[in-house]
């Protein structure tokens, strides 16, 4: 499979290097790894924020996205459809440095560094696939329609495989790209070993492997500690790396600027402000105080509250470290709060008993005391009480990062907006498991090229 900047899946490259000449020494593969991190991207934080209950839409937004905010997207809707092909891209560079790695000549003293790079790529591979089948599978069950999953460099049409399927091939190139990274290797912004444990939790999660998930997320929480509550608002502005594990890394004159060309444009404009029924999880005024997620993620401007205009504002990457440059910061992929939480969920999913559930709110509880001021511990009596809670924290430790929308299909949850988060968008106030848009579509471009493809259900399309 080759995706060019057509942005297509099987058509032939037009504008790629021949590999035996971009390829001969470890120079080289390092630029090729690069340039695969170079095209990774965050389309499903906006894309799951979109279609979640984090976010509403004010009636300044009057250009971005409001057709997908109100769930009226189908197969020709781009701004759903484009992560389709965001996710394939990298994995086409990936493959093609891949294909090229064994006929690279290296000596001894080389050896273990070609090993990390192909690592790296094998873990990138896997990433990416698996961002593919959180935004696009028909479901999360074994059996559902999954993505195609491509290992090679080459021209095809795929069919899509089982979910199943999907998780055997991510697990594996994990496992792989494992084995191959060294443990002294950290630079965060390229996918360490500690980084591929953290993939490997998540999925874990995703594929109801309880065992992995808490092995996984353990190693993780053992080497990378959470924030210090005085620490954690400076995550979100670059100037700390506290528990982060891996972050898509910008520099000045990226034009790609998560906190100012999704949240809100120039001219002041509020595209998409925090939702009330966010803003409620945190609690009363105090409460959100105590809180230091609240300040670092939401912004209340009172002089802003006439009109039109929304006074809460995303303040989660709205300030980096360029001057100038508002909202250039690195976007934070997976971090250690998250593994406390994947770790809660699979000890009291493994063990639907007293000591899960002990076990689930001893990490409910150590996360909070790391973002809470003054926190009291808390104890909850039963399974559904513990999943509550733990679903809340997911939606406050999380809110932003691309994880509300996946967190309900998951459980085959509704998506429910709050009446006043849905005063500018009459009718999208709940969201079916049943509905044709609980799963992002298949682009319909894909159909008219590709026989073997499948859209997802409900849809119609040009598949017909």
């Amino acid at each position: 499979m080759v995706l060019q900047s057509c942005n297509k899946l099987n058509l032939p490259p037009t504008d790629s290097i021949d590999d035996t000449k971009a390829f001969r020494n470890l120079n080289d593969v390092n630029m090729g790894v690069l340039g695969a991190y170079r095209l990774v991207e965050y389309t499903l934080i906006e894309t799951g924020g979109i279609a979640s209950d984090e976010i509403m839409l004010p009636t300044e937004n009057t250009v971005s996205n409001t057709t997908a905010h109100r769930w009226l997207y189908d197969s020709g809707t781009a701004s759903m459809t484009t992560g389709f092909y965001d996710y394939y891209e990298p994995v086409r560079n990936a493959n093609l440095v891949l294909a090229a790695i064994p006929n690279i000549p290296v000596t001894a003293g080389e050896q273990s560094l070609m090993d990390q790079y192909q690592g790296e790529l094998l873990a990138l591979r896997a990433y990416c696939h698996f961002e593919l089948l959180r935004g696009y599978a028909s479901s999360y069950d074994p059996s559902g329609m999954g993505v195609p999953y491509m290992k090679v460099y080459a021209v095809g049409t795929p069919s899509r495989p089982t979910v199943q399927s999907n998780f055997d091939d991510i697990n594996a190139d994990l496992r792989a790209a494992k084995e191959l990274i060294s443990d002294g290797f950290n630079d965060n912004t390229r996918i360490t070993r500690l980084a591929v444990s953290a993939i490997q939790a998540r999925v874990a999660l995703y594929e109801k492997k309880w065992d992995d998930a808490i092995e996984y997320a353990s190693e993780v929480i053992g080497q990378e500690p959470l924030a210090p509550t005085s620490d954690f608002g400076r995550i979100w502005t670059d100037q700390s790396q506290s528990e982060v594990i891996w972050r898509l890394a910008r520099v000045a004159g990226d034009d790609s600027r998560i906190g100012a060309s999704y949240y809100r444009e120039t001219g002041a404009i509020v595209l998409y402000a925090p939702s009330f029924k966010l803003i409620d999880m945190f609690g009363s005024l105090t409460q959100r105080t105590e809180d230091v997620r609240f300040g670092s993620y939401i912004k209340y401007d009172p002089a802003r509250a006439t009109g039109v205009k929304s006074a809460y504002l995303v303040n989660k990457y709205a300030t980096g470290i360029v001057p100038g440059a508002p909202g250039l910061v690195s976007v934070k992929l997976f971090r250690t709060g998250e593994m406390y939480l994947i770790r809660a969920e699979a000890e009291l999913e493994r063990n639907n008993n007293a000591t899960g559930i002990a076990a689930a709110v001893k990490d409910l509880n150590e996360l909070r005391r790391a973002r809470i001021y003054d926190y009291a511990n808390i104890s909850l009596p039963t399974y559904q009480s513990v999943v509550d809670e733990l679903y809340k924290e997911r939606f406050k430790e999380l809110a932003f990062e691309g994880h509300r929308f996946f967190d309900l299909k998951r459980r085959k949850l509704p998506v429910e907006r709050l009446a006043q988060d849905v005063t500018y968008a009459i009718g999208a106030d709940k969201l079916e498991p049943t509905d044709a848009q609980y799963c992002f579509p298949i682009p319909a471009e894909e159909f008219t090229i590709n026989k073997n493809m499948r859209q997802n259900p409900k849809y119609t399309s040009n598949e017909d």
